[in-house]
C-alpha cells in the first residue's frame, strides 16, 4: 500500500510504501483523527522505519496501492 502525502508550502511529495496488508479504511481513520486533534500523523513504512508529518502541514493524503494502474500520456 502506497500513501502519498502532500505538504503545505512545499512542491514536494512525501511516499510512504506500507505493508501489503494495509487497510485504506484504517489509514483514512489515522489521517481523519489526526486532523481532528491537530497531532502528528505517523505511519511504519515497510522497513519499520516511523515517519510522522504534523496535521497542520498536511496539504493532501492519497491513499492507493502499488498495483494501481498508473496512466500517462494520451490514450485511445
Amino acid at each position: 500500500m502506497d500513501v502519498r502525502i502532500g505538504l503545505t508550502q512545499t512542491p514536494k511529495e512525501l511516499e510512504v510504501h506500507l505493508e501489503d496488508g494495509a487497510d485504506p479504511a484504517d489509514i483514512r481513520q489515522q489521517v481523519e483523527s489526526a486532523l481532528a486533534d491537530s497531532s502528528t500523523l505517523w505511519f511504519t513504512d515497510r522497513r519499520g522505519r516511523q515517519v510522522g508529518v504534523p496535521a497542520e502541514k498536511l496539504a493532501y493524503v492519497e491513499i492507493g496501492s502499488p498495483q494501481d494502474e498508473r496512466r500517462i500520456g494520451f490514450g485511445g
